[in-house]
């Protein structure tokens, strides 16, 4: 089982990924905790050094590896295989056509949907998201609005609104939709 949150940057992919995780009972990943240590810098750095289409090409080919369907190891079980993984993807992560694909295809894809507004509430101090070192970073937070979200539409197959509910709301608004969707046992009582 392989669960992939997609959003823009400051949506909660992280953070909700984590708990979504823990509470499944499955394996957490950040891709782009993936790529600064593949990279050995931070992704800001890496953007200023080597710009933003080097930084795609390596994206993708680490979601490429991320997503691959795990095989089989010496003495591992169907069970064992079928734990899975929650993997929180970098804003941009759907700007290739490949990834979308892939993302698609060979997991769930759930969309932490965002305003630009409640984003850019989150993110007014944030130093580390190198596209939102901007002038202005709520006309970017809506020009990436504009630009990615019929992407993630796209790519995801459940969106989850993130407005103001709490990070164990959203955990178990997802949850819940993936039991009912049968991608996810249903807990025992």
């Amino acid at each position: 089982m392989l669960i992939v949150l997609v959003g823009l940057p400051g949506g909660g992919k992280s953070t909700v990924g984590r708990q979504l995780a823990r509470r499944l009972g499955v394996r957490f990943l950040d891709a782009d905790t993936v790529l600064e240590e593949r990279i050995g810098m931070p992704i800001r750095s890496f953007f200023e050094l080597h710009g933003e289409q080097a930084f795609r090409d390596l994206e993708e080919e680490v979601l490429d590896e991320l997503t691959q369907p795990p095989a089989a190891a010496a003495g591992e079980t169907e069970d064992d295989k079928a734990r899975g993984l929650v993997l929180a993807t970098g804003g941009g992560a759907v700007l290739r056509p490949a990834n979308r694909e892939r993302l698609h295809s060979r997991g769930t894809v759930v969309y932490l949907r965002s305003t630009p507004e409640e984003l850019h509430r989150r993110l007014r101090h944030d130093t580390q998201r190198p596209l939102l070192q901007v002038a202005d970073p709520m006309a970017k937070l809506r020009e990436l609005y504009e630009h990615r979200h019929p992407l993630y539409e796209q790519t995801a197959h459940y969106a989850v609104d993130t407005g103001r509910p709490s990070v164990g709301s959203l955990v178990n608004m997802i949850a819940m939709q993936l039991e009912m969707a049968g991608i996810t046992p249903r807990p025992e009582r």
